[in-house]
């Protein structure tokens, strides 16, 4: 496994992030133990995962099934990066109580306490704030955040589903208040969802901040969807492919890795490890063959010709404001 530092933090973290968000939903609590097993005897450090995971009446189960996983005991804890995220309502009751949700700073601090209950451990690495919260200045959100720091419940801030000037609003706060800040984006980015390379990427650059990928395959659609569709294995990408455009460009995408005998999978979530500023794309597995194919994309060296065709079926937006001016 290679690492890298996570942004401008001394913080080292795999290259790839497992994600858990199926923890639950799709994949039962023994089979999520062994892919946290499977991931960490591979290297992985780095679990991501948000205090809603498990959905509907079940959100929170997804911190659960990690939390006892943990306390299988012996050094899991201390060998993993631990991110989750608060924003979602959390609300026991299903009603739509105030100050259930978002980022006041009531909610972070009963949220912090709720996900470490669940969670088993006395500590988050990473705390993201998993959408923007246009009702809360940015004051109050660093006040709840720096008394986390200082209390030991969390050791550093994320954020995700940004905007460029979001990022930059939540760190010039910071930098006024002598806080440290964000320190990663999570943001929808892949091959065929290039427009975070406009403003969220150069800003997430430019405060250093990792970024931290989701979706890398895109739904699916990156990992083999017309081959799947003829095998009748397709899933949910299906629906994306009765676009025109879209097909047109996945048939050109398969075509071209077949020609270098490549696996789509694979050389999306690498060639998301060539783009500048970013740590590692979180990959979802439901099963611990699933993070296997992950696994090998990290050794995946990508030749010139391949990213150049890349790049020719799935063009960036380019940089901002040269993308939609002069």
């Amino acid at each position: 496994m290679e690492y890298t530092q996570l942004g401008r933090t001394g913080l080292k973290v795999s290259r790839i992030v497992l994600g858990t968000m199926n923890f639950g939903p799709q994949t039962n609590e023994a089979d999520s133990h062994t892919i946290m097993d499977v991931a960490l005897g591979a290297g992985v450090n780095f679990f991501d995962t948000a205090n809603v995971y498990g959905w509907g009446e079940n959100k929170g189960r997804t911190e659960e099934i990690i939390g006892t996983w943990f306390a299988k005991g012996g050094d899991r804890r201390d060998k993993v990066v631990l991110a989750t995220k608060v924003f979602g309502n959390m609300g026991s009751d299903g009603a739509d109580w105030p100050n259930q949700d978002r980022l006041s700073a009531l909610n972070i601090r009963r949220a912090v306490d709720a996900s470490l209950r669940r969670l088993q451990t006395d500590h988050i690495d990473l705390y993201q704030f998993h959408h923007v919260d246009r009702t809360t200045p940015w004051d109050e959100i660093w006040q709840a955040v720096d008394v986390l720091v200082q209390q030991g419940k969390i050791l550093y801030a994320g954020s995700s589903n940004h905007a460029g000037w979001h990022i930059a609003q939540a760190n010039e706060t910071a930098r006024r208040r002598g806080s440290y800040g964000l320190v990663s984006e999570q943001c929808l980015y892949n091959l065929a969802e290039r427009r975070a390379e406009m403003e969220v990427i150069p800003a997430a650059e430019a405060y250093g901040l990792g970024v931290i990928p989701w979706s890398p395959l895109q739904g699916g659609l990156l990992g083999g969807a017309i081959r799947k569709e003829r095998e009748g294995t397709s899933g949910r990408s299906v629906e994306s492919l009765a676009n025109t455009k879209v097909r047109e460009q996945v048939q050109a995408y398969e075509d071209l890795l077949d020609k270098h005998g490549l696996a789509p999978g694979e050389v999306a979530l690498a060639w998301l490890l060539t783009r500048p500023g970013v740590t590692g794309p979180i990959v979802g597995p439901r099963t611990a063959d699933q993070l296997g194919s992950a696994l090998r994309a990290v050794e995946l060296k990508l030749s010139d010709e391949v990213l150049a065709g890349l790049e020719g079926i799935f063009p960036g937006p380019g940089p901002s404001p040269e993308a939609f001016a002069w």
